[in-house]
């Protein structure tokens, strides 16, 4: 009897989702791992501090210090700034330099180069996005329609966090799911950035933003020229970031456009070498200028200047606090269920539908379970939606204190889920390596039990 079955489509070729990166970006992604691990255990140590420092005895030192102004003869040029506001304009700068810097390696070495392979982040992170957003302004209409304007707060992932939960409970998971973490909070830093940029932009003032593109426009000759005059690039970054102050747009937008700047060169691979080789580039450049920029000034971000902004950001005063009134706020109710279950909905649900109507499928050592605990763990919000807290309600309010104390039991019930789910998605493969290294010759049996056997 003739088969009548048709032959496979093999026109269009199968993209596996969460595949294991190349070489380069395997050795890109350990570094990273390794210092945002580091750094999100300092983040954490500067958030305890702070809710420790704020409801002390001590806690009007604490309120002093963030209301202490350095420089009080800045106000000519809008620089008449307190402490806790040159930690979340000056020092968030720094750390949305390095984003920046990673912006532009993912779309011009790493993994959002291949439009197919960017398509699954890019989804991943609009749902996780969309659907945080959407749960917020459900609960605050519902409610009455007050405080509308942080729609935004649950919709950012903080990396630090992130990554510093995920390495404590990964040390068996694919890496296919760090990567796809990584890209994940890269697009969605970008998107945040964005909103900052659109939707918490007041007074703005056109002329100084122009002025800002000369000292853009230097610090991108310098760079793109391989120039690392450190006395030429720290004064052009600095009037950058006045300037962009100044405009009335968030200064840490300047952070992201001179990151944007920096030239990134991919490694190039051995002569001969199929586009899929996973051995190291021949010239061993990595990521060129960029990765070198990175690699310096990640330890500055993660270390210190995350860690002093969330000393300063997560300070909410508990207190004298109705907690059962608190827990009952539209806000913080709005808050910890679009990180809790807007985060995970619309990041495992893009991705699922992605996989449903499209020929993209899950990489065959990853199972669905896996990326809910990934999805769980992008509920994880701090750094840039306590940012965006105080740009919509007002660093210091009543209802930013709410937003505080949300995004810090958001973040904290997201970590904990994730945990647990990857902890038991680790032990699984931890027992997997565990028979394949007992069964080194594939037979099914254990090598121990075999020689017994033989014996």
């Amino acid at each position: 009897m003739t088969d009548r079955t048709p032959p496979p489509d093999r026109s269009r070729p199968t993209v596996r989702l969460f595949t294991r990166s190349s070489w380069p970006e395997a050795r890109h992604l350990a570094d990273v791992l390794r210092t945002e691990t580091v750094g999100g255990a300092l983040l954490l140590l500067g958030a305890v501090l702070a809710l420790i420092w704020a409801n002390s005895p001590w806690v009007d030192s604490y309120t002093r210090l963030g209301e202490w102004v350095p420089w009080p003869g800045g106000a000519r040029w809008h620089l008449d700034l307190d402490v806790a506001t040159w930690a979340a304009d000056g020092l968030l700068a720094v750390f949305f330099f390095v984003v920046g810097l990673e912006l532009k390696r993912e779309f011009v070495a790493g993994e959002l180069r291949d439009p197919r392979r960017a398509a699954l982040p890019v989804v991943a992170a609009l749902g996780g996005m969309l659907m945080p957003a959407l749960i917020y302004v459900a609960v605050v209409v519902t409610a009455g329609g007050e405080g509308l304007r942080g729609w935004a707060i649950p919709t950012a992932t903080d990396i630090a966090f992130a990554l510093a939960v995920l390495a404590v409970v990964s040390s068996h998971l694919p890496q296919g799911l760090r990567a796809f973490l990584l890209t994940l909070a890269v697009v969605d830093d970008l998107f945040a950035i964005t909103i900052i940029a659109v939707f918490y932009t007041a007074d703005f003032h056109p002329v100084p933003l122009l002025a800002a593109l000369a000292p853009i426009g230097l610090f991108a000759l310098l760079v793109q020229r391989g120039r690392t005059w450190w006395w030429a690039l720290i004064p052009l970054a600095v009037a950058a970031w006045a300037l962009v102050h100044a405009s009335g747009v968030h200064a840490t937008v300047a952070g992201v456009l001179l990151g944007f700047t920096v030239p990134v060169l991919a490694g190039r691979r051995p002569a001969g070498a199929p586009a899929t080789d996973d051995r190291p580039p021949a010239n061993g450049d990595g990521g060129g200028l960029a990765e070198h920029l990175e690699h310096r000034w990640r330890p500055v971000s993660a270390g210190f200047a995350v860690p002093v902004f969330a000393l300063f950001a997560a300070g909410v005063t508990l207190r004298g606090t109705d907690l059962g009134a608190l827990v009952t706020e539209p806000v913080v109710i709005a808050i910890v269920a679009g990180l809790v279950f807007g985060k995970s909905i619309g990041i495992f649900g893009s991705t699922y539908l992605l996989a449903r109507f499209t020929r993209a499928q899950l990489d065959e050592d990853i199972s669905w379970a896996d990326l809910l605990g990934i999805a769980l763990l992008a509920g994880v919000g701090f750094t840039v939606s306590l940012l965006i807290g105080d740009l919509a309600f007002g660093a210091g309010s009543t209802a930013d204190d709410r937003v505080k104390a949300a995004v810090l039991a958001g973040s904290v019930i997201s970590a904990g889920l994730a945990a647990t789910v990857l902890a038991r998605r680790n032990a699984v493969y931890r027992r997997v390596t565990e028979r394949e290294r007992l069964d080194a010759d594939g037979d099914g049996v254990p090598d121990v039990y075999q020689r017994k056997a033989d014996g």
